[in-house]
């Protein structure tokens, strides 16, 4: 696939192409190359699918449970299933990879893009992210706080 090719899945906190879709892997895997802007964090949040992110520019914190993770270019880490995780932007955009295991990431992902309004923040979308995380392997931390 071609530089900028690919499906966007737009989330409250980033722009995700889909460069490799699950469809192609047999449900192995698939691949996202994700935009983050400066701003908000995710809540904290749990997945039931492993995955790795690498850094392409930019820089952002990881955190996964209680450890802050700095990255930037050329860096790389792995978020196993089930473990409490986020990230934080530091520079003006972050632009990384993402490998995550099975194809759920990308239906959860294009179920939130259908689902919650471009442009509204977590804050004021919360009911409509809660609906798309009841339906997939999802729990953020303190969203039903934010109704």
């Amino acid at each position: 696939m071609a530089a900028g090719d690919g499906a966007e899945l737009v989330a409250p906190d980033a722009v995700l192409t889909v460069k490799i879709d699950a469809d192609h892997t047999d449900e192995h895997y698939e691949l996202f190359e994700v935009d983050a802007p400066r701003g908000p964090a995710t809540p904290l949040h749990r997945t039931g699918w492993g995955k790795a992110y690498y850094v392409l520019h930019g820089r952002m914190i990881v955190q996964i449970e209680d450890e802050g993770f700095d990255l930037g270019p050329g860096s790389s880490i792995t978020i196993p299933p089930a473990v409490l995780h986020t990230f934080t932007v530091l520079s003006p955009t972050v632009k990384f990879l993402v490998v995550s295991l099975t194809g759920a990431m990308g239906r959860f992902h294009a179920d939130l893009d259908a689902s919650v309004p471009h442009g509204c923040p977590i804050e004021q979308s919360a009911q409509q992210v809660q609906q798309v995380v009841d339906r997939h392997d999802v729990t953020v931390a303190g969203l039903q706080a934010v109704r």
